[in-house]
């Protein structure tokens, strides 16, 4: 029967349920939009190209390790966990001889992966250029269509994408900036992949060659497996990894080839899944504080009806199930819409993450049932809690007291209301002091964005207070603006529980929105603040290529100057990770000034370290220690501590000497060359000339560089918090025109006692900029909150990075959609004859 009640009355009042719906269709698209984003890092397609020919491709193993064992009550408890590394493991060579040997086995051939950048005029066209040996064309397979393959160590083999895109053919020479100092080489011939190669570019080397600049003798990056005549890939996999039983070597077919591969698109998996579920869980935070309030606002429109169902005997129970009902009714409806329309939302912010770099195009997007399904799941029961909470007054006062609510505003909240606001504020602050104490992006964060949606969630509980608070303080300007400021004093004193259901979305829009965009803007001041006061140098050489070879680095050195080459990668202490860098020993402090609080850096040889102020309390170290980790390559390293120093956000948290760091990573050129000299720009600049693509920069202009390519980054964060942050504009929009729409009636009563249309509209506007100048205020003030706490646990400074014209444009836009949201509603409710409306049937 209730269920027949509930059809009816939405059927009936779809205008009273409209601003539900869309509350919750954007909600129920923007957890499945999430949601895919987090099923493509857990199960995100990898697809082999350099493999397609091999159906076993056996790596190096590319994580770390640690396994602990607990003993309690007689029981042994193991426990694995691993981690990936930050660079390409390699495999002993000598494994070949192995794998030769075993069943099913026809061939082995190994491969060699190495950066080999093309110096072309019109690029590589956004794919990455990979450098191999010829003798491991086998593996896609390539295929000569023009020319022959190299023999010479100058000899070159391109493929027919570089080949047509640079027009080039064999007897060309072409510059190709590798791991060593930039060579010509002679194009012998170009070569066709059986299946078309969408993300990378092929260059291929004279074996010796690729051995050369691939620098890793006696290893290699993979073997390709292929079958003899009749041995299936099932087979050949599981004599593959019989025969490599005790070995860390791993054996991979079928789709798990294109990790092996694609080792940034396995990296990816990681990061998207962090980012799904960050973004998720705090869309759905918000999505619950808005949806509470929009249910809160449309049961309050109802009070009248819901009383009178009260007075005639419906019971609390009945008035339970029939706004339960009529929730899912409009939960179902709205969650099946939003998540279809989630479905090409997530399509779409994956294609815009692939474009700004942060996840690459090797990793397809996902897009199963789960995603929507969840969203479905999460808008029914959001939608049926919030009926729920919405409905708690309503069904436990008695139906005379329902009868007397429902013709004027209670004067005070209820007192459970009260307590939660209380305690949830209580844990807002709690949050922000925890906030103070963290040191790490990863760890402070999540925890940033949470104090904001739990102090917006206290200003939602406790707004009818604030808004009477802020009335009263507001009252006598306002009536000294005319009838209409009278009559909005009036109003905001009268129906503060309405108008504290726009002050929540309002505050949360502006708290959320000043919290993402200053909380990176005060990261990355801190950082170029460090970075400035610790480069001593007089110039800096950029490469608009890979980086800077050694070779470049060596014409720098003279007797007077100091050269320090400066090559970036991530190592792990256990399993946590830390950024850490190589530097050259040799001058470094002419050049280079980390602020170094204990020890010397004169001590930094390939069997020490120095470390930042953090690491070395996170670890426990100090001069002197031993550190043990694990190099980006998997290398284990045993180092001693030799210096500790403050500036950890500008140069990371571990600093090596330069050789140790070279020689265990991907690309061994250096990010930058720090150059303390006497000579000049035009000097330095003409020592380089045989070396394209590198630029001699004032140290001001290469930190405008890297401020650059930091903002590049940023905007991942920015677009990753976007879609929650017009989600809020509209939930504030929509719960604004609801607020407006319901009053028809007291427009029109107003009308009939003489206020004029132009009066009642100046009403509008008044209510609506008191509301925003208290939701700013609280706003302004939880983001600050939040934003100091944020600054003092990562920069030790209370000194947040806030932007005056981007806040003011924050306000403003705010300002704009309150004033849109109202004013518009108003004109179209006062377009009704006032005679009509106030005859009408409620």
């Amino acid at each position: 029967m209730m269920l027949r009640y509930a059809l009816r009355t939405v059927r009936a009042r779809k205008a009273g349920f409209l601003g539900s719906f869309l509350a919750l269709m954007c909600a129920a698209a923007l957890i499945t939009a999430c949601g895919t984003l987090l099923e493509t890092g857990l199960r995100g397609t990898i697809q082999t190209e350099r493999y397609a020919a091999a159906p076993v491709v056996v790596s190096a193993d590319q994580n770390v390790h640690r396994t602990t064992v607990k003993r309690k009550k007689g029981r042994t408890k193991v426990k694995h966990k691993a981690k990936p590394i930050a660079e390409r493991a390699w495999l002993p060579a000598d494994l070949q001889h192995t794998l030769a040997h075993t069943p099913g086995v026809a061939r082995v051939v190994p491969e060699l992966t190495f950066v080999a950048e093309p110096l072309t005029p019109s690029g590589t066209g956004g794919r990455t250029a990979y450098g191999h040996a010829w003798d491991s064309a086998a593996l896609t397979p390539y295929r000569l269509t023009t020319g022959t393959a190299p023999k010479a160590g100058t000899d070159l083999v391109i493929d027919t994408y570089l080949a047509a895109r640079a027009r080039l053919k064999p007897g060309d020479h072409l510059t190709v900036q590798s791991t060593r100092a930039p060579r010509s080489y002679r194009i012998t011939g170009i070569a066709a992949p059986a299946a078309d190669e969408r993300h990378q570019t092929s260059l291929f080397f004279s074996t010796h060659e690729a051995r050369r600049l691939a620098a890793h003798p006696g290893q290699v990056t993979a073997f390709g497996v292929l079958p003899a005549h009749g041995t299936d890939a099932g087979r050949l996999r599981q004599a593959v990894a019989d025969a490599l039983h005790g070995t860390t070597a791993q054996v991979s077919a079928g789709d798990a080839r294109g990790p092996v591969e694609f080792l940034d698109a396995a990296a990816a998996r990681v990061r998207l899944v962090s980012m799904g579920g960050a973004m998720g869980g705090t869309s759905l935070l918000v999505a619950v504080l808005v949806v509470v309030g929009t249910f809160a606002l449309g049961v309050q429109q109802r009070h009248r009806e819901l009383a009178l169902l009260r007075a005639i005997a419906a019971t609390p129970g009945q008035i339970r199930k029939l706004l339960g009902r009529e929730a899912l009714i409009v939960g179902a409806a709205a969650g099946t819409v939003g998540a279809l329309l989630g479905l090409p939302l997530g399509g779409w912010l994956h294609a815009r993450f692939v474009a700004k770099g942060a996840v690459p195009a090797t990793l397809q997007h996902t897009a199963g049932v789960f995603p929507p399904l969840a969203a479905l799941a999460a808008t029914l029961l959001g939608a049926w809690a919030a009926a729920r909470v919405a409905s708690r007054r309503i069904t436990r006062i008695r139906p005379a007291e329902a009868l007397t609510e429902a013709k004027a505003e209670r004067a005070r909240p209820a007192w459970g209301r009260i307590v939660a606001g209380l305690l949830l504020l209580a844990g807002g602050v709690v949050l922000v002091a925890v906030l103070t104490g963290l040191r790490t992006e990863p760890a402070s964060t999540p925890v940033t964005f949470l104090a904001v949606v739990v102090l917006s969630t206290s200003v939602a509980l406790l707004g009818p207070l604030l808004v009477r608070a802020a009335t009263l303080l507001l009252s006598r300007p306002l009536r000294l603006s005319g009838p209409g400021g009278r009559l909005a004093t009036a109003n905001l004193r009268g129906n503060a529980a309405r108008m504290a259901s726009v002050v929540t979305p309002l505050t949360l829009l502006i708290g959320m929105t000043c919290t993402v965009l200053f909380v990176q803007s005060t990261l990355d001041d801190a950082t170029r603040a460090q970075a400035r006061e610790g480069v001593r140098a007089d110039w800096v050489v950029a490469a608009q290529g890979p980086g800077v070879p050694a070779e470049a680095a060596r014409r720098l050195r003279t007797h007077h100057d100091a050269v320090t080459e400066v090559v970036r990668t991530t190592v792990r202490v256990g399993l946590d990770k830390y950024a850490a860098q190589g530097v050259t020993p040799a001058g470094l402090t002419r050049t280079w000034d980390p602020d170094v609080t204990a020890g010397s850096l004169d001590g930094l040889t390939a069997r020490t370290v120095a470390i930042s102020q953090l690491a070395a309390d996170q670890l426990h170290l100090k001069p002197g220690s031993t550190l043990k980790l694990t190099l980006g390559d998997g290398t284990p390293a045993t180092l001693t501590v030799a210096a500790v120093y403050r500036r950890c956000l500008g140069f990371g948290d571990l600093t090596f000497a330069h050789d140790l760091v070279a020689h265990h990573v991907d690309n061994p050129l250096a990010s930058s060359v720090l150059v303390a000299t006497d000579r000049t720009q035009n000097q330095l600049a003409s020592t380089l000339r045989e070396f394209p693509g590198l630029r001699v920069l004032s140290p001001a202009a290469a930190d405008s560089l890297q401020a650059e390519r930091r903002q590049a980054n940023a905007e991942v964060n920015y677009l990753a918090m976007g879609l929650v942050l017009a989600f809020t504009a509209i939930a504030m929009v929509n719960t604004l025109a609801m607020s407006v729409s319901e009053r028809v009636r007291e427009f029109a009563l107003l009308r009939l006692a003489g206020a004029t249309r132009r009066q009642v509209l100046r009403m509008l506007r008044t209510e609506a900029l008191s509301v925003l100048l208290l939701a700013t205020s609280l706003g302004s003030g939880i983001a600050l909150a939040v934003l100091t706490a944020f600054s003092v646990g990562m920069t030790g400074h209370a000194a947040p990075a806030v932007m005056p014209l981007l806040y003011v444009t924050v306000v403003a836009t705010a300002a704009v959609l309150a004033l849109v949201g109202s004013s518009l509603p108003g004109r179209v409710a006062l377009r009704v004859p006032a005679v009509t409306v106030a005859t009408a049937k409620e």
